[in-house]
């Protein structure tokens, strides 16, 4: 009897575990040297903290895709969440809106980047 409580309270536990899951993933978007305008540069999206992995990153240029981004292999945690990245060279101006498109789960977001001051 004992053993079979001990199953079904663990059985709970991993239960709630499952079910407390955070809010998605976690994207950062930022360029690999300072973000001046007119000065080749690479723009990457670091996606971490997802669990199951099957994820979407598309880097954007005005909406639309960068087709020429390159993506990591899937790496993941002890704790069997996952991680990301996509990359992409680009030459921001200042007519030009970079961002970072994810789907995880049925839900997407987009992260823009911010270039510097």
């Amino acid at each position: 009897m004992k053993t079979f409580l001990a199953a079904v309270l663990f059985f709970d536990l991993c239960l709630v575990c499952l079910s407390t899951r955070p809010n998605g993933p976690m994207v950062q978007v930022y360029s690999r040297g300072p973000g001046w305008m007119d000065k080749k540069n690479v723009l990457i999206c670091h996606v971490s903290n997802f669990h199951p992995p099957e994820i979407r990153i598309d880097l954007l240029k005005n909406g639309e895709v960068i087709s020429e981004a390159e993506q990591s292999d899937l790496s993941f945690e002890d704790n069997w969440q996952y991680h990301l990245i996509k990359h992409a060279d680009f030459t921001p101006t200042s007519s030009d809106k970079f961002a970072c498109r994810v789907t995880h789960e049925k839900t997407t977001k987009e992260h823009t980047w911010e270039p510097d001051e």
